[in-house]
């Protein structure tokens, strides 16, 4: 079950310096409950070692965790899914592994990619980049809220906004229809973590559309 509308994803290399750990833990004393551990640089042994203390800091305050593309280590640390993407695994394939239980999010780009991910058994998607960043540039140019509110209403799954998503903007997104956001450096870059997941969950949830 999607039971949230902000959707953290980790990059330790935007903290500025600070400890991963400590600035997830900021974000989700905030009120974020979810974080999707994004770190594939780092071999086997030490994704797992942190993977390992996101799941204690992330139990610890009732959040779930998703590891991307790394199955093996998800499944190890007890994690509640796993992120994948065009070149993981077949998202069918993943779901056969994981069973019926845990989280499988999807990284789309378009509607086409999106709905093909929904029908093979994802729980939700992101979509993006919605907006021109430096993390997405070698996904082409930006969808634009247009495709992103096209893929929140063709989508019966929830749709997550990501790709140079800000507080700024966080009205706009919204009023595509889709679920909520998906970010990095909104919270993670920050120089208070917390007050950025705070407030970015009051937009969200001010601005989100009611059915």
């Amino acid at each position: 079950m999607v039971d949230f509308n902000l959707y953290l994803i980790t990059d330790r290399t935007q903290t500025a310096g600070r400890e991963l750990p400590a600035v997830v833990a900021d974000a989700l004393s905030a009120g974020v409950r979810s974080v999707q551990l994004r770190e594939k640089d780092l071999p086997a042994r030490r994704q797992f070692e942190l993977a390992l203390r996101m799941r204690s800091i992330t139990s610890a305050h009732n959040a779930r965790l998703l590891i991307n593309d790394r199955i093996d280590i998800a499944l190890a640390v007890g994690a509640d899914g796993v992120h994948v993407g065009a070149d993981s695994l077949p998202v069918a394939e993943v779901r056969k592994l994981l069973g019926t239980e845990l989280l499988i999010g999807y990284s789309a780009h378009s509607v086409a990619e999106a709905l093909q991910a929904e029908r093979d058994g994802a729980d939700f998607v992101t979509f993006g980049p919605v907006y021109q960043t430096p993390s997405k540039l070698k996904y082409g140019d930006p969808v634009g809220v247009p495709q992103l509110a096209a893929a929140a209403s063709a989508l019966a799954i929830p749709v997550f906004a990501l790709g140079g998503v800000k507080i700024s903007t966080i009205a706009e997104v919204m009023s595509s229809g889709c679920h909520g956001a998906a970010m990095i450096s909104g919270i993670v870059s920050e120089p208070d973590p917390r007050n950025a997941a705070r407030l970015l969950l009051e937009k969200i949830e001010k601005h989100a559309t009611r059915s």
